[in-house]
């Protein structure tokens, strides 16, 4: 009988910092940053509303032009895996870093948007992001632009 596990990661929050790209010796670029997610609820014994944010460090392997879009404050969703790597600092001491690999990056939120770029006015196709799928050209017909022909602009998206 085969075992079944699953490794998903769903997250919606905002960036804590300007995303950092990287290049391996091999030239793949790394593009790094992190997602505060905040959780609220209400606590039985003071009937006060109380307020957690967690921050999650994220890995996006071979996007390189997408940092400059993934700014501080902006808000994201990432799809991924959760991922726990070790090494050893430079006293030698074993260090554990948990971060998830995201296989898929959106930019949420509208023009409205303080900060708005022209990633944003480009379209919803090219907000997205994911290995082996390269974003779709600024003009909003790339190969994930699903409305090509059908006369939709970013205009007529409500969000």
């Amino acid at each position: 009988m085969a075992s079944r596990s699953v490794n998903k990661v769903l997250l919606i929050g905002h960036l804590g910092r300007d995303a950092e790209t990287k290049f391996t010796p091999s030239g793949a670029p790394v593009t790094r940053f992190s997602v505060a997610t905040t959780r609220n609820w209400k606590d039985q014994q003071s009937n006060e509303w109380k307020e957690e944010t967690n921050w999650t460090n994220v890995v996006l392997w071979r996007q390189e032009n997408l940092a400059n879009y993934l700014t501080k404050g902006k808000q994201v969703y990432v799809e991924g895996r959760l991922q726990t790597r070790s090494y050893d600092d430079k006293d030698g001491k074993k260090v554990y870093s948990t971060e998830v690999v995201a296989d898929e990056v959106i930019l949420l939120g509208g023009r409205g948007e303080s900060g708005s770029t022209g990633f944003e006015a480009a379209g919803s196709a090219s907000k997205r992001a994911a290995p082996g799928r390269g974003a779709a050209s600024p003009s909003g017909s790339g190969p994930e632009d699903d409305f090509s022909g059908m006369g939709v602009t970013d205009d007529d998206v409500p969000f």
